[in-house]
């Protein structure tokens, strides 16, 4: 099972989500895929003040809890984004960041969030909205993981956005440029200019060309 170094690792993951401001108390929940386990948040746990004995281990085939400790009920999607993605996503971050969130509720929403770089490169440069289904729910869990099948982020309407990535580092990066973006929609409301389609084919070329 799960190193105490392991677990503690999580739990300094977990404090660094709470530090960069992108959840409180009980909001939010994350995994992270160790071979054929899974870390998970305790249901009900402060992400923030995260400690050991709040970490779930389950297996990552069946979901099974391996150390009596409850995941959080969104543990369903969390471990169905990692199966459809396996192997190159191995974390799952879930929270109701202040500025995604308050888009998320909007009744007008954007629908282009490219408003620099950082969101087509790193975020997705389409964000699924998933309609509003009840935290913990089949529903809700289902329409999590056929989204982000193709998808690196999405959101979730009166709710907040789900990440993920090769690692903890990557899917936080993304978490971030994610939120960057949704605060910008609300500081500029109607008076935003997203990036063009031939802006954002610039970049392709460009990161295509630091790949090579």
């Amino acid at each position: 099972m799960a190193t105490i170094k392991q677990i503690e690792e999580f739990v300094a993951c977990a404090h660094k989500v709470g530090q960069c401001g992108l959840t409180i108390c009980s909001s939010g929940n994350l995994s992270i895929r160790i071979g054929d386990e899974v870390l998970v948040s305790g249901t009900g746990s402060w992400v923030p003040d995260l400690t050991p004995d709040n970490v779930s281990v389950v297996n990552f085939a069946d979901g099974k809890v391996l150390n009596g400790i409850k995941p959080s009920m969104e543990s369903v999607f969390h471990l169905g984004v990692l199966r459809e993605r396996a192997p190159e996503v191995n974390c799952v971050l879930h929270f109701q960041s202040p500025y995604a969130t308050t888009v998320a509720c909007m009744k007008n929403r954007p629908e282009n969030f490219n408003f620099t770089a950082e969101c087509p490169i790193h975020v997705g440069r389409e964000i699924p909205m998933i309609p509003y289904y009840r935290p913990g729910s089949p529903e809700l869990a289902s329409h999590v993981i056929e989204a982000m099948k193709e998808h690196d982020s999405v959101m979730l309407l009166k709710h907040g956005q789900v990440v993920c990535g090769k690692d903890f580092k990557q899917a936080l990066e993304r978490a971030m440029f994610f939120e960057m973006a949704c605060r910008i929609a609300v500081l500029n409301g109607n008076n935003v200019d997203p990036l063009t389609e031939e802006e954002i084919k610039d970049l392709d070329v460009y990161i295509l060309g630091k790949v090579k």
